[in-house]
């Protein structure tokens, strides 16, 4: 499913059109993307929960070029599903 079907099943299920549908995709994903570049988690109950990870500083091999390179500290944004929406997904 792409953001043009979600904006479409949103409006199904609620009084949105498309478009307002679609502004509040884009909304949540600023807010949530927003919050966790600030390095705050986003908690849905029964969904999940976005955060963020820091990697280190790591020495990474390339088989192409067979050389040894290092690989910069970096950030990592993480999603972890909760119980209820495991058991969603996973139900007949």
């Amino acid at each position: 499913m792409n953001k043009s079907e979600l904006a479409k099943r949103i409006g199904e299920k609620s009084s949105l059109t498309k478009k307002e549908a679609t502004e509040v995709i884009d909304i949540l994903t600023t807010i949530i993307s927003e919050s966790v570049k600030r390095g705050e988690a986003v908690n849905i109950v029964g969904f999940g929960k976005f955060g963020l990870k820091y990697r280190k500083e790591r020495e990474a091999y390339n088989p192409f070029t067979k050389k040894i390179s290092v690989k910069a500290a970096h950030k990592v944004p993480v999603f972890k599903s909760y119980k209820k929406f495991k058991e969603q997904v996973n139900s007949a």
